[in-house]
């Protein structure tokens, strides 16, 4: 009696990531700096107001800045609630 080999297969599967956005806030001489600090805090959950400031401060700096990288629909979300806010706020394809 002989024993056959056996052929193991690879069950592993390769899933492809959603394709994430970059959030972005733009400067604007509308709205008081605290305002912006307070608006980020509220709408993206989790921020801190050390990272809400760095934003804000980014944005004044350098005319724009980066709120958060996430999937498509949370990205919309947060540009919408923002911009609803009277803050600009347009996404882009992360590279």
């Amino acid at each position: 009696m002989s024993l056959g080999t056996i052929e193991q297969r690879s069950t592993s599967t390769i899933k492809k990531q959603a394709p994430r956005y970059r959030v972005l806030l733009h400067n604007d001489d509308v709205n008081s700096m605290e305002y912006v600090v307070q608006t980020l805090m509220q709408t993206i959950a989790g921020m801190t107001q050390p990272q809400a400031v760095n934003i804000m401060m980014e944005a004044h700096t350098n005319g724009i800045g980066l709120v958060i990288i996430c999937a498509l629909e949370h990205a919309e979300f947060y540009a919408e609630t923002l911009n609803n806010y009277g803050l600009t706020s347009t996404i882009e394809p992360e590279e």
